[in-house]
């Protein structure tokens, strides 16, 4: 896969075994996070970028990390799909996960295929982003776990629709850009 998987977390324990998992995907190189200028770099000799989170014990300490990527410059780094590898199943674990604009939430357990099949989701197909003030990642608004701040949601504020397409040649294609402003 000509692809780059960054994995945060420590280069032991759930972080080694997440570089495993992401070495027999095939990536063509899996780097420990480094900040976001080595993502940039990368981003320059494989357009797509992946972040692979490695679970920890509070969400809320991977904010600046996400916030880092979601809100770069760098389209290819911007867009970069954000998957996060969670060790327990919880509603407040999945939704500090949505908050923070992450792509998906993969819980255990973390088979070859599953990981395969969710990882390939976020290559190919049109996908919707949605931009506020203090958001950017995939648009679930309509979801249960969304945020209920009016900004954040269809009920007023300023927010972007976004529709963009990942592919390994060119990485990310915005195909719509529309801004927004409901009172």
């Amino acid at each position: 896969m000509h692809a780059t998987a960054f994995i945060i977390g420590p280069t032991t324990g759930a972080g080694a075994a997440l570089a495993d998992i992401a070495r027999t995907l095939k990536f063509a190189a899996v780097l420990p996070y480094a900040g976001i200028e080595a993502a940039e770099n990368q981003a320059h000799h494989t357009p797509v970028c992946y972040f692979l989170f490695a679970p920890v014990v509070q969400i809320a300490s991977l904010s600046e990390i996400a916030e880092a990527i979601r809100f770069c410059p760098s389209r290819r780094v911007r867009f970069s799909p954000m998957i996060y590898f969670s060790d327990k199943t919880s509603a407040e674990t999945i939704s500090a996960c949505i908050n923070l604009g992450f792509d998906d939430i993969i819980t255990m357990p973390f088979t070859q295929q599953r990981v395969s099949e969710r990882i390939g989701r976020q290559v190919g197909p049109s996908l919707t982003y949605f931009e506020t003030s203090s958001y950017f990642g995939p648009d679930r608004r309509d979801r249960v776990t969304a945020p209920n701040r009016p900004a954040e949601s269809r009920l007023g504020g300023q927010f972007r629709r976004l529709e963009i397409v990942r592919n390994f040649e060119t990485g990310v294609n915005v195909l719509r850009d529309d801004s927004y402003a409901v009172l």
